[in-house]
């Protein structure tokens, strides 16, 4: 198996990412799917902005914590998931694009879940928000963590004298041709 260099840091790396982001999900499940008990339901929200015009109406207080919990539900996505991937060397924009993308889907999965929860209601804002705060977070954490994770290899592998050898990680991996196809010499083309 190909690791390349540094392969048994990025396999931690991909492992705690993996793990951090399945915890994650699952306290955002319990939170978002679990039946509540209440007295009444108000009704689906399915205008665009209307429910985050209607948390603005409230006043500043309530506006600040209904649209910041639709923001930091999901905001952790923006940096688990291209830690779970666990590569340093990718383009800065389709990163975000898949990481979006991902957090945009999930939000979407649990809408729609949410449309079977006793107690529970559907609204387009929190797809917004939750998107949004997955953008926010991936902005903020994942270029400025990736930029200082590649200084820190490129530090370490310049403080390495080159001819010592220290396991397999000291070997710098070059990646060889294994040569041409096998093929068979009697078997023809077919017709």
């Amino acid at each position: 198996m190909r690791q390349g260099p540094g392969g048994c840091a990025v396999i931690r790396f991909r492992f705690a990412g993996i793990v951090l982001l399945l915890l994650h999900l699952l306290l955002v499940g319990w939170l978002s799917l679990r039946p509540l008990d209440v007295m009444w339901v108000t009704a689906a929200n399915l205008t665009p902005f209307a429910g985050i015009r209607a948390d603005l109406a409230m006043g500043t207080v309530e506006a600040v914590r209904r649209i910041g919990e639709g923001l930091l539900l999901l905001a952790p996505l923006g940096v688990l998931l291209p830690m779970a991937g666990g590569r340093l060397t990718v383009s800065p924009c389709l990163s975000m694009v898949r990481t979006v993308a991902a957090g945009a889907l999930i939000s979407l999965g649990i809408e729609l879940l949410q449309t079977g929860v006793p107690g529970q209601v559907v609204d387009v804002d929190s797809l917004w928000l939750n998107t949004a705060g997955v953008a926010i977070a991936h902005l903020l954490v994942v270029p400025a963590g990736r930029a200082r994770m590649r200084r820190k290899r490129r530090e370490a592998h310049a403080q390495r004298p080159s001819g010592t050898s220290e396991g397999h990680d000291s070997v710098p991996w070059v990646e060889t041709s294994q040569g041409s196809t096998p093929t068979i010499p009697r078997v023809g083309v077919a017709p």
